[in-house]
């Protein structure tokens, strides 16, 4: 069986459902497909988004899908006898609501399908069709058989493991240490402060860092992540959060409703990311905070721009790479590459340094108000308390 559409999403997740309601709304005949049988699940995420962004993607916060709202965050040091506290507008795209993210991508699906997009379930990929050299539709397993669906631009937007970059021949390759393992604890009847999601750095996550985000008076999101090129074995990371939660006498009393296990690139952006017909967007194009590991809203915003470059490539008859490039990728990378570069070499630095430098750090900066947060402000408050420990960030200047 064969089918027809001008643009195919692959991947229902928020970059590939906000690519496919921005493709619609401009009148394409849009099919996006999810390989689950249920958008949304399983849940692999902190669930931490911030409100800057939602206006910019034309995302009303819902109610069913916001666990929580928190004034800001607290980020501790080693030994926690400090912590640096930020308030959400400050904290960066991962603080502001706790979400529950099966509940906001199967909102972010309903959009587009009421832009006139068609959503396929249970409906995976298997492989990218090719006709002379050029990527021109995919084979997509479906209930009744494999089908093969036409179309004149196909978005990846198929996450961490994407496919779609590899089949199309697109080079998103990840070193080790640009790759973070992650287990979360969804736990109830725990002690904590429902208005901050705290993070806690050094030695306990090694390349990375615990968090706690309350979704409610007694409930968080508890996990780890740690670089890849930090583990003598997978199951280390299991073994940090459990001994995390064990010295932490409020956390060690809940009790665990969920286990969620994955991981997430902390990489600078890629060489590239379209070819002739191809457009990656959010976790399949390496859009995400390498600080963080956060990438709910780049995968957003990078999905407009896609659904947005769809339209016109198709209105203009014009599918190449090049014109990707131009209209799509560039915006991209002002939009992002710069910030994720900075970060990039912060999230290197940090993962160098020890116990006791983070434990003066965050000491030095918990002390003045930051006024914004840039490499200078927090270097001139380390400068004032630790002049000698302004040397071990001359390389980020």
């Amino acid at each position: 069986m064969k089918y027809d559409y001008d643009v195919l999403v692959i991947g229902a997740g928020p970059g590939g459902s906000t690519a496919a309601r921005y493709a619609a709304r401009n009148g394409l005949r849009v099919l996006m497909i999810e390989k689950r049988p249920d958008i949304g699940s399983p849940v692999r995420c902190g669930e931490g988004i911030s409100k800057s962004w939602l206006p910019e993607v034309e995302i009303e916060p819902q109610k069913f899908w916001i666990s929580n709202e928190v004034e800001g965050a607290r980020i501790f040091s080693p030994d926690e006898k400090n912590n640096i506290k930020l308030s959400a507008a400050k904290a960066g795209n991962e603080v502001g609501y706790i979400i529950e993210r099966d509940k906001f991508d199967k909102y972010l699906a309903s959009l587009a399908a009421r832009e006139g997009a068609e959503i396929w379930v249970k409906s995976p990929a298997l492989s990218l069709i090719y006709e002379n050299g050029r990527v021109t539709g995919a084979k997509v397993r479906r209930p009744e058989g494999t089908v093969e669906v036409y179309a004149k631009v196909i978005i990846g937007a198929d996450g961490f493991e994407s496919q779609v970059g590899r089949w199309a021949k697109i080079n998103t390759l990840l070193n080790q240490r640009d790759i973070v393992s992650c287990i979360e604890y969804r736990m109830v009847g725990i002690d904590l402060n429902k208005d901050y999601t705290d993070f806690y750095l050094g030695s306990c996550a090694p390349g990375g860092y615990v968090w706690v985000f309350p979704k409610g008076a007694d409930e968080a999101n508890v996990g780890i992540g740690v670089a890849l090129n930090k583990l003598k074995n997978p199951g280390e990371v299991k073994k940090y959060l459990d001994d995390f939660i064990e010295r932490h006498p409020g956390l060690k009393k809940g009790k665990t409703i969920q286990l969620i296990t994955g991981a997430v690139s902390t990489c600078s952006m890629p060489k590239t990311i379209v070819t002739d017909n191809v457009m990656l967007v959010g976790d399949a194009a390496r859009l995400i905070d390498p600080i963080t590991g956060g990438g709910v809203a780049n995968a957003c915003i990078s999905g407009k721009l896609a659904g947005e470059a769809a339209a016109e490539a198709i209105r203009t008859g014009n599918t190449s790479r090049e014109f990707f490039v131009d209209n799509y990728e560039k915006k991209v990378r002002e939009k992002f590459e710069r910030k994720n570069l900075r970060n990039w070499f912060a999230k290197e630095k940090l993962s160098e340094l020890s116990d006791e430098t983070l434990n003066k750090l965050v000491d030095a900066v918990s002390s003045v108000e930051l006024s914004s947060i840039s490499v200078k402000s927090l270097l001139d408050a380390v400068q004032k308390k630790y002049p000698d420990l302004v040397k071990e960030f001359e390389d980020l200047i």
